[in-house]
C-alpha cells in the first residue's frame, strides 16, 4: 500500500500592528518559515515584494486570528488573509520556489535572499509568469471593520508573533 503525500500548507496572515503588513508563512521541517511583506503579496509578476524573514513560528500558529493585545510583541488585529497547500520545487540557501495553491495566491513563486544586503534576512517574494500571473491584480484587505468588530482579544500561541 503507498503512503499518502500530503503538501505541506501556507498561510498569509494581515496583521494591523505598528504598521499593516502582510505575514507569509511556509510550513517546513515542523515550523512556519516566516516573512514579513509590507505590501503584501502580489500575483503581478512586475511586482517584486520586499521580504524580511523573522522567526519561525510553531505550526498551531496557522491558524491564528484575533487581536493581540496592547503590551504584547505584535499588538494588533491579525487575520488570515489567505492559505492552502504548496508544492516545493526547488530549495536552496538563498532561494525558494514553489507552486501555491491558495484561495487568493495560486501558481510559481520564488523567495529570493538579498545576499550582502543588511542582516541577510532580507528577501524578495517573486511571483512567476504563469497561467496564473494577473497583471492588474490589486491587494485587497480581508481586515475590513466588520471582520474587525468580530475578533477577540487573544494571546498567540508563541512567544513572537
Amino acid at each position: 500500500m503507498k503512503g499518502i503525500v500530503i503538501s505541506p500548507r501556507f498561510v498569509v496572515h494581515e496583521h494591523d500592528a505598528s504598521h499593516l503588513h502582510y505575514d507569509f508563512r511556509l510550513e517546513m521541517r515542523g515550523v512556519l518559515r516566516s516573512w514579513a511583506i509590507p505590501r503584501g503579496p502580489s500575483m503581478n509578476p512586475a511586482e517584486k515584494r520586499f521580504a524580511v524573514q523573522v522567526e519561525d513560528h510553531p505550526l498551531e500558529y496557522g491558524d491564528f486570528e484575533g487581536i493581540i493585545p496592547e503590551g504584547r510583541y505584535g499588538a494588533g488585529a491579525v487575520v488570515i488573509w489567505d492559505d492552502g497547500m504548496y508544492d516545493l520545487l526547488e530549495q536552496t540557501g538563498d532561494k525558494i520556489s514553489f507552486f501555491l495553491k491558495g484561495k487568493k495566491l495560486h501558481g510559481n513563486f520564488t523567495l529570493v535572499n538579498l545576499k550582502g544586503r543588511g542582516k541577510g534576512n532580507e528577501w524578495l517574494l517573486i511571483k512567476q509568469k504563469d497561467e496564473y500571473a494577473e497583471p492588474d491584480w490589486k491587494l485587497k484587505t480581508s481586515l475590513t471593520p466588520e471582520k474587525r468588530r468580530k475578533l477577540k482579544e487573544r494571546i498567540p500561541p508563541c512567544e513572537t508573533s
